[in-house]
């Protein structure tokens, strides 16, 4: 049996998630393949031996994507579908960063005809130093757990 995740009516406002993830050197290299960007930030250690950053930093959307990636694991099997991510980077990633991000619902939107509703939420993502990396907000449509003929019977 799969884990399932949370549904929308087992999700109140104020309520936090989130994961870790350590950033080692074959995460830059992957995400240089995985979207064709071969900058020299990301790619020539020399290149960035001479830049404001010091040595290679992680692309922006690898960022994203791991901060969004707790989104579908907190809300796995009950979502529908994703519909919004807004991401601001704040600060470089390197190799050997351990970053941490923190979601909270910051609004739950009840959508009967769908039989669930829409999390708005807030997130945060934070480095071992405990400095800001990156922040987002994300919107995404949820099932709830109970039929809906069960939750009006109530």
């Amino acid at each position: 049996m799969n884990f399932l995740g949370k549904a929308f009516d087992e999700i109140t406002e104020g309520e936090t998630f989130g994961q870790s993830l350590t950033i080692d050197a074959s995460h830059i290299s992957r995400a240089c393949g995985m979207f064709g960007d071969f900058n020299p930030l990301h790619s020539d250690a020399e290149f960035c031996a001479k830049s404001r950053f010091g040595r290679p930093i992680l692309h922006g959307p690898m960022t994203s994507a791991f901060m969004s990636a707790s989104i579908g694991m907190y809300f796995y099997g009950t979502a529908v579908a994703y519909l919004e991510h807004n991401c601001r980077f704040v600060a470089p990633v390197f190799a050997g960063d351990t970053l941490s991000v923190q979601w909270t619902i910051a609004q739950t939107l009840e959508k009967p005809r769908s039989n669930g509703g829409i999390a708005v939420l807030r997130g945060q993502c934070t480095n071992q130093r405990g400095e800001q990396i990156a922040e987002a907000t994300g919107k995404i449509l949820l099932s709830n757990r109970m039929p809906l003929a069960a939750t009006q019977a109530v």
